[in-house]
C-alpha cells in the first residue's frame, strides 16, 4: 500500500517531536513535509532540533535531511501532502485561522491544539469513544465550502486518564465526578533540562486545565444534532489540577457517584473488555488492550504503567468504595502518545478507515 503523505505543523516543538518519532515505521503515513516559524524555515529539520530534541528516541534518519517551510506559507507547505497534523505555537486565534485556511486549501487538518475545540461542527475524537462524531465533518465541510478538506482535534491530554473509564461505566449512569489530576511536565512542551524549577517541586496551577478537564468530556459523550455537536449534560465533573515533578505520565485520582449502583467486580470486568472500533478495525496504532485494571494497591504507577501499550493504553488501579461518593480509583495515561500525537495519530488512522482522509 502506498502510505499518505503527512505534513507536520509546528514540527519541531515536542508534541511535533512526538509527531515525528511515531510516524517514523507507520505502516499507512511517512512525513513528507515539515513545517514551523518563520526562523526555522529554510534550515534543515536537524538544523533546527539538534540541540533541542527533547525525546528519549533519536531523531528519526528519514526527516533529518527535510527542509523546513513556514507555516505561514500554505501553499507551499502542501504542495506534497495529502493532510496535516498540527501541533503550532501560536495564539487561539492565529491556529484557528491558520488551520482553517488549510482545511479550505482541501487539506484534512488533524489537529492537538485547543483552539477548535468548541468549535460546534469540529469533531473532538477519542476513536474508542465517539467514532461517530466524525459524520459532523461533512456539515462543516459545507461551511468552508470544501469537498476534501476540515478539521478534526482530539481532546485535552489530562482527560485520558478519567474520561475513557467513566465511559466504560456508562451503563450504570455515572452522575458527578470529582478529579485531581497529577500532570507531567512534557504537558507543557518542557523536560528537566528546560524548566530545572520543577525539580522537587509542585505548582497546583496550570492555565486554563481545569475548565478543560470538566467541559471536554461532555462534547466528546455528546450527541449531533443540527450540523453540530451538542454536548452531553452529564456527568458533572469539577477538577484540580497540578503540576508535579515527572516527565511523561498525567494521573488522575478520581471520587465517582453512579445512578446505578454497581458491584466492584462490574466495574472491573466493564474496564478490561471495553474495546471500541480502533480494536475492532485493526487500526496500526491502536492498543489491543485499551484499558488494564492493576490489583495491586500501588499501581498504576509512572514508572512502571506509563509506556502501557506502547503509550496508547490506559492504566486503573485502586478501586475501592468511597466514604461519601460511591467509588474512587486513579487512572493513568501518557501525555504526549495517547493524550497528544498519538492520539491524533490514531485518529487520523480512524478517519482514513472511515473514507474521510485519502490521497490527492
Amino acid at each position: 500500500m502506498e502510505k499518505l503523505k503527512v505534513g507536520i505543523l509546528g514540527g519541531t516543538g515536542m508534541v511535533g517531536q512526538r509527531f515525528i518519532s511515531l510516524l517514523s515505521d507507520h505502516p499507512w503515513f511517512e512525513v513528507s513535509t515539515i513545517a514551523a516559524s518563520p526562523k526555522s524555515a529554510g534550515k534543515t529539520y536537524l538544523e533546527c532540533v539538534k540541540d533541542r530534541w527533547k525525546l528519549e528516541e533519536e531523531i528519526p534518519e528519514g526527516v533529518k535531511d527535510i527542509v523546513v517551510k513556514n507555516v505561514s506559507d500554505v501553499s507551499d507547505v502542501i504542495k506534497d501532502v495529502d493532510f496535516c497534523f498540527s501541533a503550532v505555537d501560536m495564539s487561539k486565534d492565529e491556529i484557528r485561522r491558520i488551520e482553517e485556511e488549510y482545511a479550505k486549501a482541501e487539506v484534512p487538518v488533524v489537529s492537538n491544539n485547543s483552539a477548535h475545540r468548541w468549535t460546534k461542527d469540529v469533531p473532538m475524537i477519542v476513536p474508542e469513544i465517539n467514532p461517530e462524531h466524525a459524520k459532523i465533518i461533512e456539515s462543516q465541510r459545507k461551511r468552508l465550502g470544501t469537498s476534501r478538506g476540515f478539521i478534526a482535534v482530539k481532546p485535552n491530554c489530562s482527560i485520558q486518564s478519567y474520561a475513557p473509564v467513566l465511559f466504560a461505566w456508562r451503563e450504570f449512569e455515572p452522575s458527578r465526578a470529582v478529579v485531581s489530576t497529577y500532570q507531567a511536565i512534557s504537558g507543557a512542551g518542557k523536560n528537566f533540562k528546560d524548566w530545572p524549577e520543577m525539580i522537587g517541586n509542585v505548582i497546583p496551577f496550570i492555565n486554563g486545565e481545569e475548565e478543560k478537564s470538566e467541559k471536554e468530556p461532555l462534547k466528546i459523550f455528546g450527541h449531533m444534532e443540527n450540523d453540530e455537536i451538542v454536548s452531553a449534560e452529564g456527568p458533572v465533573i469539577t477538577s484540580q489540577c497540578i503540576r508535579v515533578p515527572v516527565l511523561n505520565g498525567h494521573t488522575a485520582s478520581v471520587f465517582v457517584d453512579f445512578s446505578k449502583k454497581p458491584e466492584k467486580e462490574e466495574l472491573i470486568e466493564k474496564l478490561i473488555s471495553f474495546k471500541g472500533e480502533p480494536q475492532e478495525l485493526g487500526l496500526p496504532s491502536a492498543p489491543k488492550q485499551f484499558i488494564q485494571y492493576l490489583s495491586d494497591d500501588d499501581r498504576p504507577q509512572v514508572s512502571k504503567d506509563v509506556d502501557f501499550e506502547r503509550g496508547f493504553g490506559i492504566s486503573v488501579g485502586r478501586l475501592r468504595k468511597d466514604t461519601i461518593f460511591d467509588y474512587k480509583f486513579v487512572g493513568l495515561s501518557h501525555n504526549t502518545v495517547r493524550g497528544a500525537a498519538g492520539g491524533a495519530v490514531l485518529c487520523a488512522e480512524l478517519l482514513k478507515a472511515k473514507g474521510y482522509i485519502n490521497a490527492r
